[in-house]
């Protein structure tokens, strides 16, 4: 199998350079989920990317190191865009300006590597792969880094950036507001994940065979 003519391979390699553009050109730190979850994007497809060319295949590996990465990354997008920036369009902000460069980076961040990643979940091989089991496993590093968000501003609070995240923020409504906002956030993660869980058990929309045709990820992965 000649992999490097299959389109597999240069959608994930795009997956790793637009990851990469948007950690290397903004300024945001490991403080932050958005970065944290692109680092854990950028770190699994430069390895997938390694592999298929290794392994001449067009199959991911790890594929439910794949789901999680595609839960996180997913999260990031949602919270993003509905959370934090009250569904505003961030077009505009891409345009000349002194933050052009910043803006950049954060549409590369929430909005581009998150739009690769899922369409790759949604198309790409391998399929029904992850398991129902895995949606705590895979919930455990959100809840992890709320947890530790707080813990870590509690015994440092000379630390930059104590609370990335308003809803992480306990100054000004205390403690017991945070930890409904965790608990309604856990709530749609939870939802989040059985949704994506749930889509490569079913195999998705784009895998239904109409009337004899090939399926779109077939159809993807030949070239056609």
């Amino acid at each position: 199998m000649n992999v490097w003519t299959r389109p597999a391979l240069w959608w994930r390699a795009a997956v790793v350079v637009f990851a990469g553009l948007g950690l290397t050109t903004g300024t945001g730190s490991l403080v932050y989920f958005t970065v944290l979850s692109n680092v854990i994007v950028f770190g699994y497809f430069v390895g997938a990317v390694y592999w298929m060319v290794n392994r001449r295949t067009v199959d991911a590996p790890a594929p439910r190191l794949r789901g999680a990465a595609t839960l996180y990354i997913l999260i990031t997008a949602l919270v993003a865009h509905f959370v934090l920036n009250h569904g505003a369009n961030p077009l505009p902000g891409l345009g000349p300006g002194p933050d052009r460069l910043t803006n950049w980076s954060a549409f590369f961040l929430h909005y581009v590597t998150p739009a690769l990643v899922v369409l790759d979940w949604l198309f790409l091989k391998p399929r029904n792969a992850s398991r129902w089991r895995d949606l705590p496993v895979w919930l455990s590093f959100p809840l992890s880094y709320a947890g530790f968000t707080l813990l870590r501003a509690a015994l440092l609070p000379g630390f930059p950036n104590r609370y990335p995240y308003f809803f992480l923020d306990p100054t000004s409504q205390g403690y017991g507001w945070v930890g409904l906002q965790i608990v309604q956030l856990t709530v749609e993660f939870v939802a989040l994940a059985a949704l994506v869980i749930g889509l490569d058990r079913l195999g998705t929309l784009a895998a239904v065979r109409i009337k004899g045709a090939p399926a779109p990820a077939a159809a993807l992965e030949s070239g056609n």
